[in-house]
């Protein structure tokens, strides 16, 4: 069975997808896990949140751009079209989504100021954790080059 999937997928455009969709959600795995072991808590909530550690936005797009940089050469069209998408998204992470979370918090505590403590009277809290630091964003960004590498190494036959 891995072996169809492997054929499949070597060498064509669903390598790239499936190195973009599997850093991410594997990103994913990582960040519930670093979240359980820091908080000792479960929240399964975090599998589809944005924000945290590492930033699974980051490591998707760039374990797509590694895989069509491999496939396509670090010199195509192709992978500058990827790299550039990836660039706008971290960027977005990194900045305006961050902003727009702080805004949020700092909205929430003038609305807790202004109702005595009860959200529930104007809908309710805004959702804080929306971009990344620079750093979750780098993280993620390493952890989808090296998720990409990996997973085109597998694909090939490399490791078995």
């Amino acid at each position: 069975m891995l072996e169809a999937f492997r054929q499949l997928i070597a060498y064509n455009g669903y390598e790239a997808i499936a190195s973009g969709l599997l850093a991410a959600f594997t990103g994913q795995i990582i960040k519930f896990t670093l979240f359980t072991v820091q908080t000792k808590k479960i929240n399964f909530k975090i599998f589809t949140t944005t924000g945290g550690m590492p930033s699974t936005h980051s490591a998707g797009v760039m374990g797509l751009s590694t895989i069509v940089g491999l496939l396509e050469g670090f010199d195509s069209v192709l992978f500058a079209i990827a790299i550039g998408y990836s660039l706008v998204i971290m960027y977005d992470a990194a900045g305006l989504r961050r902003a727009a979370g702080k805004t949020a918090a700092s909205l929430n505590r003038m609305m807790e100021e202004f109702y005595n403590h009860d959200l529930h009277a104007v809908g309710g809290k805004l959702k804080e954790l929306l971009g990344h630091t620079p750093l979750e964003v780098f993280v993620g960004a390493i952890y989808g080059i090296l998720f990409a590498l990996d997973f085109h190494l597998w694909v090939i036959g490399y490791f078995g």
